[in-house]
This record gives structure tokens, C-alpha cells and sequence, in this order.
């Protein structure tokens, strides 16, 4: 989801001053009550959901010998970083999950908090808060076994700080998905001139291509900060029919899978497993 996220490199887990980039919050404030319009302003994060949904389920089902028929995210502890209106939290909670949905916004949680509410398995099931990443990690050392952040590491300021407070709240041998756009010419011209300026698929001023980040850096801060790399997945959004896909180019926009080191520094779980398996997956998630 959209986000918001302004973290500080010098006191990284300081709760005493805000992590929230005030300009960033005027430009997501106009949009607050338009997160569920799925012809909207939103429309192509709702449709992320048929293949970002199935990615993250596939691939935590991949690693799990426990399957809950109907409830296959049962007992799994996720935190949805950047929240927004609930978007993704909402079918991973449906899939059994108990999530924790947390953004700097509050207009975007009280949107997400009333959309809930419709549903009272889904009242159970999500909590939202309205805080920045480095704001709970105290309160939340080591308490998620997974953490997503869709389209959010291209909002915030320091990332590194970002992936370190991620590492913090993850259990050992935890997993991070991240959505996000890669740094290239194409997504500028079509992250930016083509989305927002000539098509309006999202809002102008959305996206700042200078904030965008390659998998190499992203990777590289990830290895560097205790986690291991499991995927990296292209993806692609058609604009004419609304939709995404999975690709081989990661010149768009891309998605990770990466896993915390265990506990005595040990590689997690999925060691065992090989990248393509995890594609192979991921590749057929869009028909689930």
C-alpha cells in the first residue's frame, strides 16, 4: 500500500520525534476515503491483490507443514506495513491470519477500522494501528512471523533504518515480502509520465522516481541487515484490461521474498527450497 513512512537515521527506534513526512501526508490525506472505490484512484493496488494475495500464501504454504483447510494462514502472526485502507489486510486475514495493520495516517486507518467493522471475522482477526514502523518496535521486538510492505519502501527516507526495524519485529527465520518500482528509464516513463500524468491510473505526484529502488540495492540491504533472498519476481500491470502478471523483467516493478536469519545466525527453513519452486508457485498464484 501507499505510505507514508519519513525514517530517521539517527535515532532509529527514537519514538520522541516523528517519522512521518508531512508533505507526504497532505498528498495520501485527499485520498483517505477513496481506498475501497475499486474503479478509483486505488484501482490498481485492488487488483495487486490476485497476484500479490496468492505470492504470499504460496510461498509461506511452501515452507509450513501445517495446512487449515479453508484457513491455510491459520496461526500465522503478519504485519502489514503502510496499511493504508486495509486493502491487503483484509484477504490475509480472510486466508486465517491474525494481521496488524499499521500506518502514520489516521484518516487511512479510520477508513480501514469502518471497512472491518462490515465483517465480524475480520473484526477479529485485524487490529489497525495508527503509527510508524520505528514506533512499535519496542513494544513488538521478535512478535511477527511475517511482515509485508507492498508498495511502500519507494516512500520512505532511510531505508536501511527501514529494513532494521523490519529485522526487529520479525520472529528468527521470519519472512518480509516487499512490493515495490525498480529505478530505471521505463519506470519513469511509465511509473510516472504514462500512470500518473497521461493515463491517471494513480495520482499525480504519487510516486518520486528518485525514491524508486533497484533489487540490486534492495537485495544488497537485505543480505547486509540478516536476511536471506529467497525471490525476486517481475511484474507487470496492463492498463487496457486493469490487470497484473508475473514476468521474468524486474524493470518495472518487482516483488521479494527474503528471510530472517535464525537465531544462532542460521539461514531459515527455506533453504530447502529453490528459487524456481518458489516461481513456479508464484507463477501459476494469478489463477488461484
Amino acid at each position: 500500500q501507499l505510505s507514508i513512512f519519513r525514517l530517521t537515521a539517527k535515532r532509529p527506534f527514537s519514538t520522541s520525534r516523528s517519522s512521518v513526512d508531512s508533505e507526504e501526508i497532505k498528498k495520501f490525506q485527499l485520498l483517505a476515503q477513496k481506498w475501497w472505490d475499486e474503479e478509483g484512484e486505488y484501482s490498481a493496488l485492488h487488483s495487486m491483490n490476485d497476484i500479490r494475495v496468492p505470492f504470499i500464501r504460496d510461498t509461506l504454504l511452501s515452507m509450513s507443514s501445517n495446512y487449515h483447510l479453508g484457513s491455510p494462514l491459520s496461526g500465522i502472526k503478519i504485519l502489514d506495513v503502510g496499511c493504508g485502507g486495509g486493502l491487503l489486510s483484509e484477504p490475509l486475514a480472510r486466508l486465517g491470519a491474525s494481521v496488524t495493520g499499521i500506518d502514520p495516517l489516521e484518516d487511512n486507518i479510520r477508513t480501514a477500522d469502518q471497512h472491518k467493522s462490515f465483517d465480524p471475522v475480520l473484526a477479529k482477526r485485524i487490529q489497525y494501528k495508527s503509527s510508524s514502523l520505528e514506533e512499535i518496535v519496542e513494544e513488538s521486538m521478535e512478535t511477527f512471523d511475517v511482515i509485508v510492505a507492498s508498495e511502500v519502501v519507494e516512500h520512505v527516507a532511510d531505508l536501511e533504518t527501514f529494513i532494521k526495524c523490519c529485522s526487529q519485529v520479525l520472529k528468527p527465520e521470519g519472512s518480509l515480502f516487499i512490493t515495490t518500482i525498480n529505478k530505471t528509464q521505463l519506470s519513469y516513463v511509465l511509473g510516472i509520465v504514462v500512470a500518473e500524468k497521461i493515463m491517471g491510473i494513480v495520482p499525480e505526484g504519487t510516486h518520486e522516481w528518485e525514491k524508486f529502488v533497484p533489487p540490486e540495492e534492495l537485495e544488497h540491504l537485505l543480505e547486509s541487515n540478516g536476511f536471506s533472498v529467497k525471490t525476486v519476481n517481475g511484474m507487470l500491470y496492463n492498463p487496457l484490461w486493469g490487470s497484473w502478471s508475473w514476468m521474468e523483467s524486474t524493470s518495472l516493478n518487482y516483488a521479494v521474498h527474503a528471510v530472517k536469519s535464525g537465531a544462532q545466525g542460521q539461514s531459515g527453513p527455506t533453504d530447502a527450497l529453490s528459487e524456481t519452486d518458489i516461481q513456479q508457485h508464484s507463477a501459476t498464484a494469478g489463477t488461484a
